[in-house]
C-alpha cells in the first residue's frame, strides 16, 4: 500500500494483480484545496454491495486526470465483472493504452484537465462512453456531436449501465 499525497489530493492506494497487470484501488480517496478539506467521490456501485453483471465480460481502458477516479472506477467495474485493461490519464497515454492493449471500450472523462475527452473519443480507434462529474445537459449537443457510443455521469457509472449502454449502440441510434 502506497499513498499519494499533495495539496489537491490524498489517495491511498493499493495495487490490485489483474491477468498481466496491476491497478490501483482507492481505499480512501479525498480531493480539495487544503489538507483536511475535500469531495469523497461516489460512483453507484459505491453505494450498495451486489453482484456483477451477467453479461459478456468487456474490456475497458479508463481515462481521467483524476487519480482518485481512475483507481475506484477500476475497483468498482473489476468487482461488478468489468475487465480492466488500462488505466490513462491523458490522450497520449491513452492512445498507446489502446493501441498495447487492445481494450473493447475506452471510458474517457470530458474534461482532462487540460485536454478535451470530446477530441479525444474522436481519435480512439475502439468505441467510447464519455464520463463526467457535470451534468450531461452542459455538454448535450457536444456529445451527441462526437462519435461517443453515449454519456454517464459518473455517479451512475456501474457495469449494468455500460453494458446497456452497449447495447443501445448496437440496436440504433442513442436518443438526443
Amino acid at each position: 500500500m502506497s499513498t499519494v499525497d499533495d495539496v489537491s489530493t490524498r489517495v491511498i492506494v493499493q495495487t490490485v494483480e489483474f491477468d498481466r497487470f496491476s491497478v490501483p484501488t482507492a481505499s480512501s480517496v479525498r480531493v480539495g484545496g487544503r489538507p483536511g478539506l475535500g469531495t469523497r467521490f461516489r460512483v453507484a456501485g459505491m453505494r450498495a454491495a451486489g453482484g456483477g453483471c451477467d453479461a459478456v465480460p468487456v474490456r475497458c481502458l479508463i481515462v481521467d486526470d483524476s487519480p482518485g477516479f481512475l483507481a475506484a472506477a477500476a475497483r468498482l467495474l473489476q468487482r461488478q465483472g468489468i475487465i480492466i485493461a488500462g488505466v490513462a490519464s491523458n490522450g497520449a497515454e491513452a492512445l498507446r493504452q489502446v493501441e498495447q492493449l487492445r481494450p473493447d471500450l475506452a471510458l474517457v472523462d470530458i474534461d482532462l484537465g487540460g485536454e478535451s475527452g470530446l477530441e479525444l473519443v474522436g481519435r480512439l480507434p475502439v468505441p467510447a462512453i464519455l464520463i463526467s462529474t457535470h451534468d450531461e445537459q452542459d455538454y448535450r449537443d457536444l456529445i451527441a456531436a462526437s462519435p461517443a457510443v453515449g454519456f454517464l455521469p459518473k455517479t451512475a457509472l456501474s457495469a449494468s449501465a455500460i453494458h446497456e449502454m452497449l447495447g443501445s449502440a448496437a440496436t440504433g441510434p442513442r436518443e438526443t
